[in-house]
């Protein structure tokens, strides 16, 4: 069984890959909309992707991918602790760097650590923050990596230098299909869309309480070409084998403009 996340090798990604699928075989992608490709075009049978972050929220372009991708399902979901490191090239002094180069969500989560040290800094975003290391040219050249990315020639900072210590992405296992019907689960993950009027939110969310789910998470995203509209996003425990659940979900679907479930893992 194949499993893609986005690459290279020795990303989060690809770490949480190997702790949901640790007897896989595993491709690293350039891209998330790569990652989503490569399991509907049927390259990966399944695929890893972060889904939030304890400090940035929700990725929103993974949420938007899972929304928009026709035919799959989140079936697993585990916890990746985040530990970034500045990375240098071996002897380079810290007075000297010119460009920090890193994922968007790396640089966002260090970003006070950034002004106070690098106050005039470049800030380069790229595909991973293991792909960062690629950027390591000159003493000029600087990387947010994970704490794990060992490499010769590279001189990785002794502390985690995240503006917090409790950094965690939350990772999805997403497959083909849909849901199976007798699927166990702890939580069910599903978007919904309703009228824009004052109380709609309000109402679904008493549906959602009269029904007995503990919701854990909402996130709204806007919809595209439509000004003022918003979907949201909705993560809330349940056992989607149980009867009872099954009927708090046609609730919820009645209650809305329209439903997807995204996933029950």
């Amino acid at each position: 069984m194949q499993t893609g996340y986005l690459g290279p090798e020795g990303s989060y990604s690809h770490i949480a890959a190997k702790k949901m699928r640790p007897d896989g075989n595993f491709r690293p992608y350039e891209s998330f909309p790569l990652v989503f490709s490569s399991l509907v075009s049927g390259q990966s049978d399944f695929i890893v992707i972060p889904i939030e972050n304890t400090l940035n929220g929700g990725v929103l372009q993974n949420l938007d991918l899972l929304q928009s991708t026709d035919g799959v399902c989140a079936v697993e979901k585990c916890t990746v602790k985040i530990e970034h490191r500045l990375a240098t090239l071996k002897g380079a002094k810290s007075g000297n760097i010119k460009r920090i180069y890193s994922h968007s969500q790396a640089l966002e989560q260090c970003a006070d650590y950034l002004f106070k040290n690098f106050p005039s800094a470049r800030l380069i975003p790229v595909q991973s923050t293991s792909a960062s290391l690629e950027m390591l040219k000159t003493e000029e050249d600087a990387g947010i990596v994970g704490a794990h990315s060992v490499r010769q020639g590279i001189t990785l900072s002794e502390n985690n230098i995240a503006d917090e210590d409790s950094n965690f992405t939350h990772f999805l296992l997403i497959k083909r299909g849909e849901v199976e019907k007798s699927k166990s689960s702890r939580y069910v993950f599903f978007s919904v869309t309703l009228d824009n009027r004052s109380g709609a939110l309000l109402a679904l969310l008493q549906v959602v309480s009269e029904h007995n789910l503990n919701m854990t998470k909402i996130e709204s995203r806007p919809i595209k070409n439509a000004p003022d509209e918003y979907r949201f996003f909705i993560e809330a425990e349940g056992d989607y084998s149980a009867d009872a659940v099954k009927d708090a979900i046609e609730a919820i679907k009645r209650a809305s403009n329209s439903f997807k479930l995204l996933g029950c893992y």
